[in-house]
């Protein structure tokens, strides 16, 4: 069964300093993008997340430099009182609301060596330079900044008490300058709290990465390092614990994660079209953006023109979790067969857009010249998510897209408290 524990969150102390705080995670942004979101913001996290903002122009941003100056802007927001430490350990309730659509998340500490005995549940593959990456501001600050995004199959107990929370005025509350609302509670009541820990613990075998799969790898790996410096380690110890925002898997819904490829691989628009025809039934469907309606529907843009493609009989295994998909489909009967597209990690031949973007910026792409075609697919459901990890298969790269994005600075944990 799942740990998940209370913490005594460092966080500001009002909703005032909170909005202005409060960021989009670091690694959704480069340098010259957090700038302009941390300018005229001096208590913005960015300072903290994205700290070469703060350094001489052209600093590499992994530098030493960058992360002492990491270091003193989060010392500074301590000392100014910016962030103030929570005097008991509790949980906290995260609420998102995107196109009148509202999701509710725990914030608690989920236990380093769940993710080591499998009962954190990953569907996509890590790369240890990127795990690295995010590891090193973490062994700077000793803090988890920036929480990950986790879910579990709902539990009504838990519902019930985030439902009661809920009820009352939240701590924090604020519509963020992309438009998405943020609520924020602190659970005070300590049975509430005991009761939530509990549930975990009994009603909550597995939990699910589902957005931020090289963070999670990268605070287990603090966590196993910290340890192994420790004489004296007990398991106890806050680096043991790392900061996750668990949400119901009924609340959840994954968008759209759709593809650009620059060219046909050397086909003529005829060829390329024929080729297609051999896998898909194909329907002409104008100049209106057409977005696919059902699994195995796709939508592709050549030309000026949307297409309808419906993937044939033989195509797909209903009974192969990962053969289902049509991130698979796609992948083995167009991009690898026929643009000879094998590798979507590594290849600069295609792109990647969420669905958050919309297929308006899969048309854009296109008809700039950037791109020769593009293709929508139709969302991965949480059923199926859950169904692959729990079959311990892995996903292709690219293939769920959540939104809104955690807010970062809404609390923050501390690994050395």
């Amino acid at each position: 069964m799942a740990i998940v524990k209370p913490f005594r969150g460092l966080r500001t102390p009002d909703n005032e300093t909170c909005i202005e705080l409060s960021c989009l995670p670091y690694d959704v942004m480069n340098s010259e993008e957090a700038a302009q979101m941390a300018h005229g913001k001096p208590k913005s996290l960015l300072h903290v997340t994205r700290a070469e903002i703060d350094c001489p122009e052209g600093v590499d941003c992994h530098s030493e430099v960058v992360y002492n100056k990491s270091v003193a802007n989060f010392a500074d927001f301590i000392a100014k009182g910016c962030l103030v430490m929570e005097e008991k350990p509790c949980f906290y309730i995260y609420a998102q609301t995107m196109d009148g659509r509202t999701q509710y998340g725990i914030v608690g500490c989920a236990a380093c060596e769940d993710y080591w005995n499998g009962i954190i549940k990953k569907h996509e593959l890590t790369r240890i330079e990127k795990e690295e990456d995010r590891m090193v501001l973490t062994r700077y600050v000793k803090a988890n900044l920036e929480p990950v995004f986790f879910a579990y199959k709902a539990v009504p107990e838990i519902d019930a008490i985030v439902e009661n929370v809920t009820a009352t005025a939240p701590d924090y509350d604020f519509v963020a300058e992309d438009g998405f609302g943020h609520k924020f509670w602190v659970v005070k009541d300590e049975q509430m709290n005991s009761d939530i820990e509990y549930y975990f613990a009994t009603k909550v075998p597995y939990c699910y990465v589902a957005d931020g799969h090289h963070r999670t790898a990268a605070a287990a790996r603090i966590g196993r390092e910290f340890a192994a410096a420790n004489p004296n380690h007990t398991g106890n110890e806050e680096y043991n614990f790392f900061m996750a925002v668990h949400f119901p898997d009924s609340q959840l819904k994954i968008m759209d994660y759709n593809r650009v490829v620059k060219d046909l691989n050397g086909m003529s628009e005829e060829a390329f079209m024929a080729r297609v025809m051999e896998h898909f039934d194909v329907e002409c469907m104008g100049e209106e953006i057409y977005s696919p309606s059902r699994l195995h529907e796709f939508s592709m843009y050549l030309s000026g023109v949307w297409y309808k493609l419906t993937a044939k009989e033989g195509r797909y295994d209903e009974s192969d979790p990962i053969g289902v998909l049509d991130v698979s489909v796609l992948s083995n009967y167009l991009l690898a067969e026929i643009l000879d597209i094998r590798d979507l990690r590594t290849s600069n031949r295609i792109d990647f857009v969420g669905g958050i973007r919309g297929l308006g910026e899969l048309k854009r792409r296109v008809d700039s010249g950037e791109m020769r075609v593009a293709f929508a697919l139709y969302p991965v459901s949480m059923e199926q998510l859950i169904n692959i990890a729990d079959s311990g298969a892995i996903m292709p790269p690219k293939t769920t897209w959540f939104e809104p994005k955690l807010r970062s600075g809404l609390v923050i944990h501390r690994i050395d408290e």
